[in-house]
């Protein structure tokens, strides 16, 4: 068909625009969505020792990541300094979809509150992709200590102010958190053990050096079911099923307490939108298979599985609760 003359222009440059239309379109969604990724392996930072509740929650998260993203999912153990180490050398990797890294209470929530020099900001630096699951504490005293309840813990401190002590992995962890949490609720005061980890805080307990420990289940199982310490108390507000018969220690003489430090999914600020749901998505699906909820159970962890918007939210609500009460306990940034 042959155009007219005085046609064939206008249509050109018709036909010209919407060529240029699809371009800039097709440029715009290549930029913003890395249609290839991933296309090599990813680096999971966890910025706390081998062996610990965010190492396993690591190492099983990634092992069905890396199967579902076709690509392994490398751990790699940066400890140090409550987190703090290894928090920082995420916020400051590439945000390109290739570092993740398990982040928790004390490294996106308190760490902010207790050193003045942090590095890195918990919330401008970071998008929270999932949160994994929750983490209650059990308050446990050595098998041959006088105290069989926490109410008992609670008279003897009334009596006598700083006169008991408790073990901690270090300012802003969950066991200090507990025990912080519990002086503010029953007003009362007890003295802080800081330990380079959680691991010789039991030891020191079961040999009788310090009163009691706030520690993560699955931490102090070991010396539970081998009756070398004495459960008095769980953190959460309901009772665990793990331990059956145990008192929440808001039943049990700290009345609305509620202490659970959690398991979550951050990347460095600034990684492509879509990279973060696909991520969030599929751990998502990972936390909610079956088998994979035994076995962060079996870490001492609650499956949840809330993906980014709402997982926002939480850590918001958790640094506002938080700040609060380290406030009031009167605890300055060093």
């Amino acid at each position: 068909m042959t155009m007219s003359p005085r046609i064939r222009p206008k249509m050109l440059a018709a036909m010209a625009l919407s060529a240029l239309a699809t371009l800039i379109t097709v440029s715009g969604v290549a930029h913003a969505q890395p249609a290839t990724w991933p296309t090599k392996p990813i680096k999971y930072v966890v910025p706390f020792s081998p062996g610990g509740v965010s190492d396993g929650v690591a190492r099983l998260v990634a092992q069905h990541l890396g199967e579902r993203l076709g690509q392994p999912v490398i751990i790699d153990n940066r400890p140090g300094v409550s987190g703090i180490v290894g928090t920082q050398a995420v916020a400051r990797a590439p945000a390109d979809g290739y570092t993740v890294m398990g982040g928790t209470i004390t490294t996106h929530a308190v760490n902010p509150f207790f050193n003045k020099n942090l590095g890195y900001d918990p919330v401008k630096d970071f998008v929270p992709v999932n949160l994994v699951g929750m983490v209650s504490n059990v308050l446990v005293v050595p098998e041959g200590s006088r105290f069989n309840s926490a109410a008992q813990i609670v008279t003897e401190l009334k009596a006598r102010p700083d006169s008991l002590t408790y073990g901690t992995a270090g300012p802003g962890t969950s066991q200090h958190l507990s025990g912080q949490l519990f002086e503010n609720i029953t007003h009362t005061r007890m003295r802080q053990i800081a330990y380079k980890g959680g691991s010789q805080a039991i030891v020191d307990l079961v040999g009788g050096q310090i009163d009691m420990v706030f520690e993560t289940v699955a931490a102090a199982r070991p010396m539970i079911d081998g009756k070398r310490v004495k459960v008095l108390g769980v953190t959460s507000a309901k009772r665990l099923s793990s331990l059956p018969g145990v008192p929440t220690l808001a039943e049990a003489g700290a009345p609305n307490f509620e202490m659970q430090s959690w398991q979550g999914v951050f990347v460095p600020a600034g990684t492509p939108k879509p990279v973060v749901e696909r991520l969030a998505r599929e751990i998502a699906a990972i936390v909610a298979m079956p088998d994979v909820q035994d076995k962060l159970r079996g870490l001492g962890v609650e499956p949840d599985g809330r993906t980014s918007k709402a997982f926002t939210a939480f850590q918001q609500s958790e640094i506002a609760k938080w700040g609060k009460v380290i406030k009031d306990a009167g605890i300055q940034a060093e």
